[in-house]
């Protein structure tokens, strides 16, 4: 098979027309074109009223050597974009071994708990996962709980249960890792087999929504228990079981729950997502090596879908292909601070993803439809471990978090401490005025919004760079810094506030066995590239059990 790039048509172009440009471009007749399948389906929409797709096909040819040889023949402005389609084939590195003992541990079911036990299973590891969460249908019930009642269960929310954070959101499955190994495409592979749409393999920012994501994590689990897996929800791990030799090296010997009980473990996945602030604590009180990274904070913005659709597609809005429109901005402020757009959601809802009483967490969410009245994104400002010692001068690996619960508690105060969240016109927040009402675009967020004054709801320097940021965002997507757009706070949980560093191996620096994982160890950021460093961790653990002889290379 040969992979053709680059291959330009109208966005309404007919059926055929595909095979024609394949066959023109490789100057083939129609007889030696065996097969085509699309790998690839982008838009270039740069040219608002005229966008094209841009397609990357994989084809069988008559004698593929000699169409390679005439290519690479060409000169070069002339030469075709085409090489030999690459083998996406996942490889499993282990199989089981009579003389495994003690079973392997992952601890959190979100994206990469969730990838790291499919692939352990997969490789006859028989993991056993704990998730401090509920399985993903009585989950939904208690987040609904929180949206409709304004009653949080500090247990199982957004952040916490199968499925993890991930679950709650636009479900996106795309990213800008590195990923030679094409490890990516075992992700997408899996989901597929769950019941994604086949789309989700070929579109070039697939996505799947809420509700076909519950469904699938719940055939995920099926697949690992039915692989020999355990997964036990609702059991919290509270704290690590290290032993020390006599030379000062740390090793994981199991975790202790609890309810009390400890489980024999040599081999840890930590996969904690960036939420499990007790767990964090924990890991820093046992020792364990971390080191504050930098994040984002800010505010949920919404405007109306229409309007998001008309700035960037213009007459071609509302095309099938094309769906709602999203965007992706940034501006880099006079005070040195960078402000950009963060997780947008076409066509969607912002949520309350709080996971601890007395604070407010915004998110965002889609369904696979994306038929929702208002866009919304996150706002955001970078903000680095210098930023933190207002909140905890010490200079603890945790002084992150300490920021983070600040400003969730000073929003959830000004939401009126019932967990609605305090919100704003982006007229009157351009013009330093507080929101006594709201305008044409409603708010999305469930318990409810407050109008009030957000530049109390951030630092000074956050306001100022946000304050900066709309107008010139608003140069960029017509209507952007409308006034009746509505400002939400507060977004804190853009990424994990710390790093849970790991060597090449992909253990802890200073603890073996425990291997860091994920989004909360600092190590993704969504969930494609948590569920790849899932897999990674996968053979991580297995690379170290047959080093130690409890399993063998395949």
């Amino acid at each position: 098979m040969l992979r053709l790039t680059d291959i330009t048509l109208p966005l309404e172009h007919a059926e055929p027309a595909l095979r024609e440009a394949v066959l023109a471009r490789l100057k083939l007749p129609a007889a030696d074109l065996r097969g085509l399948s699309v790998a690839k389906r982008s838009y270039d929409a740069r040219k608002r009223g005229h966008i094209q797709l841009i397609y990357s096909v994989d084809v069988d040819v008559a004698n593929e050597a000699a169409v390679l040889k005439r290519i690479a023949a060409e000169t070069r402005p002339n030469r075709v974009k085409v090489m030999p389609t690459p083998d996406t084939t996942y490889r499993f590195i282990a199989k089981p071994s009579p003389e495994q003992t003690l079973r392997p541990i992952v601890v959190g079911m979100g994206p990469c708990g969730l990838f790291a036990g499919l692939v352990l299973a997969q490789m006859g590891l028989r993991p056993i996962i704990l998730e401090r969460g509920k399985q993903v249908r009585e989950r939904t019930v208690d987040t609904f709980g929180l949206w409709r009642k304004k009653v949080l269960n500090p247990e199982s929310n957004v952040q916490y249960g199968e499925g993890g954070a991930g679950t709650f959101s636009d479900g996106k499955l795309y990213s800008q890792i590195s990923d030679k190994r094409h490890l990516g495409r075992k992700v997408l592979d899996e989901f597929v087999k769950a019941g994604a749409p086949d789309e989700i393999l070929y579109v070039s920012k697939p996505h799947i929504g809420t509700f076909r994501l519950v469904s699938m994590v719940e055939h995920m689990r099926a697949t690992i228990e039915s692989l020999g897996g355990e997964i036990r929800f609702s059991h919290r791990v509270e704290d690590l079981a290290i032993e020390v030799d006599a030379d000062g090296d740390r090793r994981v010997r199991g975790v202790v729950l609890a309810n009390g009980e400890t489980i024999r473990a040599d081999h840890v996945v930590m996969a904690l997502g960036h939420s499990a602030r007790d767990t964090f604590a924990m890991l820093h009180a046992r020792g364990v090596y971390m080191e504050a990274k930098p994040f984002s904070i800010g505010f949920r913005i919404e405007h109306p879908q229409s309007v998001i659709d008309e700035a960037r597609f213009g007459p071609q809005a509302g095309h099938p292909i094309l769906g709602a429109a999203d965007y992706k901005l940034v501006h880099h402020c006079r005070n040195g601070r960078s402000v950009y757009s963060f997780c947008m959601c076409p066509g969607g809802t912002v949520v309350a993803a709080a996971s601890e009483p007395g604070r407010v967490v915004t998110n965002g969410m889609s369904q696979y439809s994306r038929n929702e009245r208002n866009a919304n994104a996150a706002i955001v400002v970078g903000i680095t471990p210098e930023d933190y010692a207002e909140h905890d001068p010490s200079g603890s690996p945790l002084a992150g978090i300490a920021l983070q619960r600040y400003w969730e508690e000073v929003a959830f105060k000004l939401g009126g401490g019932t967990y609605e969240a305090p919100g704003q016109r982006v007229g009157d927040f351009l013009a330093g005025q507080s929101s006594t009402t709201l305008g044409a675009v409603l708010p999305s967020y469930t318990p409810g919004v407050t109008p009030t004054d957000l530049a109390q709801a951030l630092p000074k320097y956050a306001v100022d760079a946000i304050r900066e940021a709309l107008p010139a965002f608003g140069k960029q997507i017509k209507g952007f810094d409308m006034a009746d757009a509505v400002l939400t706070g507060v977004e804190t949980r853009t990424s994990s506030p710390l790093r849970l560093t790991r060597g090449e191996d992909g253990q802890s620096l200073n603890t073996r066995g425990l291997f860091p994982a994920g989004e909360g160890a600092g190590y993704a950021g969504g969930i494609l590239s948590a569920g790849v460093d899932g897999i990674r961790a996968a053979e991580w653990v297995a690379e170290a059990m047959i080093r130690k002889g409890s399993a063998l290379p395949a």
